[in-house]
């Protein structure tokens, strides 16, 4: 086999190592994810069915479970050059406070304005928007990451932007919400009284917090009810893994770059665009045989979608105005507590993720929030750099690995993702800090509940 078809990628890269495609991991997959489901009909939903709610384009990139690579546009690659490549940092001052044998390297994604990785598909989607002639975009956002990423490149391409931010997001991350208005972005805190749907839930569930699932609700309802706009989702859908794709692709050429080769790489799991992006290329390359990495995916013990979830067809938001999408879910009915995990409060997987993992090429495990905040503060105090709580998640299952190296004497190397920064989320570090922050997992008779109410197809 030659060097070039050993690694493609390697040919799509310019001269500042950034690539050029995006990977779509699903043409190596041997059985491809469930087809997206119309609830009134049970059946599989084509281009004509989702032009009502996403762009063309988008819609295109979410059916294709067959091209390998798909070109980023010119406009989309100056954009991304103002923050990629991102760095892929040894932590070496980690591997020396926990004594270990383990080589540790993290992705750090935070590097940019919006702090996360979010902007990745911002950029795209909004791009995308723009070259349809659209007004405007509508989304949800959780810890305000991605609401932020979306305003961000609205502004830049002149696009109007309506988010439905979670109202206990809303609520503890004052900030956030700040940057998003100061980026020209409407916010919402949702569940709403603005929409028919926002009403329905605020009745059903007086009180609520609100969750990803609600948001979801609240932006499809406004956006195929005003002309000239979409929706755009910030995870779970194939084409934000595919737009996520550059982290692995990055990750991977500087490995190979330096003849590393990763043993294990950790990333945590909400909806899914961070891992699924981070671990793109890996994969493809497990799935053909050709490596064998250990991948794990690290996801609250509050909303345990892998772990504690059931993998059948689910609505992807509390509303039920969504497709059905086959995924591991808890429910679209499950509201998880007012927790710190951001941006992981969601109640089901990407159905890539979801097909990957139940065909076993990947594990899972989840983690409670006091540990993952005392993980947070061991990396600031160590790598010098704030994680997110989402990113502290994967930190965690990172260091725990380190100290198992550390006890046997193995000398992995491990990768994770490090998502973002936590610098709006000094409200939960204040919690950890004054020794406030509790722990709490559902019980299984409250995931029974939302179980029952699963979609009987």
């Amino acid at each position: 086999m030659s060097e070039e078809k050993k690694i493609p990628y390697k040919i799509y890269l310019e001269e500042n190592e950034m690539p050029t495609k995006w990977h779509n991991v699903r043409a190596a997959m041997k059985d491809k994810p469930a087809p997206l489901i119309n609830p009134g009909t049970h059946e599989p939903m084509g281009f004509e069915d989702l032009r009502p709610v996403f762009c063309d384009e988008l819609i295109k990139q979410e059916l294709d479970n067959d091209t390998e690579y798909f070109d980023i546009p010119r406009e989309i690659l100056d954009f991304y050059k103002m923050y990629r490549p991102s760095p892929l940092v040894r932590a070496y001052c980690l591997e020396k406070k926990l004594d270990t044998p383990a080589k540790i390297y993290y992705k750090f994604e935070g590097n940019n304005t919006s702090g996360s990785h979010k902007l990745n598909s911002a950029i795209a989607q909004a791009y995308y928007a723009k070259e349809q002639g659209l007004k405007g975009l509508t989304t949800e956002t959780g810890a305000g990451q991605w609401g932020t990423a979306l305003s961000m490149a609205c502004a830049y391409l002149g696009l109007d932007l309506k988010v439905f931010m979670v109202k206990v997001s809303y609520e503890q991350k004052p900030f956030r919400r700040e940057v998003m208005r100061t980026y020209g972005a409407s916010v919402t805190p949702s569940p709403s009284m603005e929409t028919n749907i926002g009403k329905k839930i605020n009745a059903e569930h007086p009180g609520t917090t609100g969750s990803l699932g609600c948001a979801i609700s609240e932006a499809v309802e406004v956006a195929t009810s005003t002309e000239g706009y979409r929706y755009v989702l910030g995870s779970v859908l194939n084409q934000v893994l595919l737009h996520q794709s550059i982290i692995g692709l990055e990750t991977k050429a500087a490995l190979d770059k330096y003849g590393i080769v990763p043993d294990m790489i950790i990333g945590c799991a909400g909806g899914g665009s961070n891992l699924g992006g981070l671990i793109s290329p890996f994969m493809a390359e497990k799935i053909r045989g050709e490596k064998d990495y250990r991948i794990v995916a690290v996801e609250p013990a509050s909303c345990p979608s892998f772990t504690r979830g059931k993998y059948a067809y689910d609505f992807c938001d509390t509303g039920m105005v969504c497709p059905l999408a086959k995924m591991y879910t808890l429910g679209s009915n499950f509201i998880p507590s007012a927790n710190h995990a951001g941006g992981l409060r969601y109640h089901g997987m990407s159905p890539v993720l979801s097909k990957l993992y139940d065909d076993g090429y990947l594990e899972a495990v989840s983690v409670e929030q006091t540990s993952v905040f005392e993980a947070a503060t061991q990396f600031a105090r160590t790598e010098g750099i704030l994680p997110a709580p989402e990113s502290s998640h994967a930190i965690k299952v990172a260091i725990d690995e380190a100290k198992k190296c550390k006890e046997t004497g193995e000398e992995k190397t491990i990768v994770f993702g490090l998502t973002g920064t936590g610098y709006f989320d000094l409200t939960a570090y204040q919690k950890f800090n004054d020794g406030e922050m509790t722990d709490y997992i559902p019980t299984d008779e409250e995931l029974k509940k939302s179980f029952d109410l699963l979609p009987k197809l």
